[in-house]
């Protein structure tokens, strides 16, 4: 019986210091609703949204952010609500889904008389810098098939930088913004370049 006393003591301490330990946050790239609106422009095309290629550095739960001196501080309470590539996929998808006013059919089926657009995209950059500005680098592939099978493609890049405000909540809403500047600078090339084949890489987004 004198053995259980401090045994007790020990587990309520835990279980004190369990409850005392700092919450988790989640964040999304995907913009609110509000947020997201924007001019639609009529497609003659359906799309599909490919799986995104993130850094290793930063393809994880918790955020990363740059630091000075070239470190990363990963910060454990303060997490995606996905895997940073689902993430990214997902905004981005959601913010073509808007700019081309139709539904993102991957791995669904498809219309058989309409050209099928497929958007891959590689982000090769994907930097967090506190209180200062998210950046994302993008090397970003067009592949139009059309209804007789006929395949064409195009290879497009932007590095887009976008300020951030104090806190990590302006930092996430910074790198929603770049989302946003992505996806126009897809849609516009996107719809040119299906309506004229020499059009090239749109380079407004920034």
């Amino acid at each position: 019986m004198k053995l259980r006393a401090p045994v007790m003591l020990l587990v309520a301490a835990l279980g004190l210091a369990a409850c005392s330990s700092p919450p988790t946050h989640y964040y999304t790239l995907i913009a609110s609703q509000d947020a997201a609106l924007t001019t639609r422009e009529q497609t003659s095309f359906q799309f599909e949204m490919l799986p995104v290629l993130i850094p290793v550095q930063v393809d994880q739960p918790q955020m990363v952010l740059r630091e000075g001196g070239g470190s990363l501080a990963i910060l454990e309470n303060e997490r995606w609500g996905a895997p940073l590539g689902d993430e990214f996929h997902d905004a981005l998808s959601g913010q073509l889904e808007r700019r081309f006013g139709t539904r993102d059919l991957a791995g669904l089926p498809r219309q058989r008389d309409q050209p099928v657009l497929s958007v891959r995209t590689d982000v090769r950059r994907f930097e967090s810098v506190l209180n200062q500005y998210a950046l994302i680098d993008v090397v970003w592939n067009l592949s139009l098939r059309s209804s007789d099978n006929v395949r064409r493609s195009l290879t497009c890049s932007n590095v887009i930088r976008q300020p951030a405000g104090m806190g990590l909540e302006n930092l996430v809403l910074a790198h929603q913004r770049a989302v946003a500047n992505l996806a126009d600078a897809i849609a516009k090339t996107a719809n040119d370049w299906a309506r004229q084949p020499s059009a090239r890489c749109w380079a407004g987004a920034r």
